[in-house]
């Protein structure tokens, strides 16, 4: 089960067609849905959790907690609207676009890939690009 939590005054447009586009990029991946939470946020709150949980004080669009077992994805999600919509502005991108090319990211994680080098990174960006095609955002 996918869950929207929000802790700022952002909202999604849609919930049903995000959740439906998560799922079917879970699936693509051979993975199942599991019970995965995200938190839309401030730069503020997730700035505590990156300093708390992660010993990083620095702000940070996105923190993921993953508590995947085997292939049954599942976890929660801390999303800084704040940083996302800099950054959408920042790479030329609407805010909606970059939200959910973050949501993915997290998701993506989960299933294994990674973003730390950047051979990763580049990996990362086209499996992200391959996911918001089947939201026909590209």
């Amino acid at each position: 089960m996918i869950q929207f939590n929000y802790e700022t005054s952002f909202k999604l447009d849609d919930e049903s067609k995000i959740q439906n586009w998560i799922s079917s990029c879970i699936i693509k991946y051979g993975f199942t849905e599991g019970d995965i939470s995200y938190i839309f946020c401030d730069d503020d709150y997730l700035l505590k959790l990156n300093v708390e949980f992660l010993e990083h004080d620095t702000l940070t669009d996105i923190i993921s907690f993953d508590y995947t077992l085997g292939k049954l994805l599942s976890g929660d999600i801390f999303i800084s609207v704040e940083r996302v919509v800099e950054n959408a502005i920042k790479f030329n991108q609407t805010t909606d676009n970059e939200i959910n090319r973050v949501m993915i990211h997290g998701i993506l994680h989960y299933i294994g890939f990674k973003d730390k080098s950047e051979d990763a990174k580049i990996i990362m960006r086209k499996e992200e690009d391959k996911c918001l095609e089947l939201l026909n955002l590209k």
